[in-house]
């Protein structure tokens, strides 16, 4: 089997990018535990497990109202990631051994690229709320 590029995976990502609604949120959030099982039990995406909690801790967050200060663009690139990993059948489908989640982490790995300065945001963005909660309000 030929290697997965990063131009095949650029193709994927938009493809799932332009279909990505506000509806398939709820998709997702139901389905995180079956992701984080992805993350966590396949070589080619365990790798990338930290990553993963932020993105979708992210895509939680914007979701709920918490966060919205991300473009549109990122936030539907992050989901549209996930819900592709999800597949089972997609580029390379994943029962196929040995090479089942390379297309899977190549288009994680592109998704990290595009959102990586968004990405660096939100986390100084949760810093500083979490910094928040602990403060006590003194009069």
């Amino acid at each position: 089997m030929k290697e997965f590029t990063e131009e095949q995976a650029k193709e994927e990502l938009s493809k799932k990018q332009q279909k990505f609604s506000p509806k398939d949120f709820t998709k997702l959030i139901a389905k995180s535990d079956t992701l984080k099982d992805k993350f966590k039990n396949h070589k080619k995406l365990s790798k990338f497990i930290k990553d993963f909690k932020v993105l979708f801790a992210m895509v939680k967050d914007y979701y709920k109202g918490n966060y919205k200060t991300v473009p549109w663009y990122i936030i539907s690139s992050i989901g549209a990631t996930l819900l592709y990993v999800l597949l089972p059948t997609d580029a390379i489908p994943d029962f196929i051994p040995f090479v089942g989640y390379i297309d899977d982490a190549t288009v994680f790995s592109l998704c990290l690229k595009i959102a990586n300065t968004e990405v660096k945001r939100y986390l100084k963005w949760k810093e500083e709320n979490e910094q928040n909660k602990q403060t006590p309000i003194t009069n």
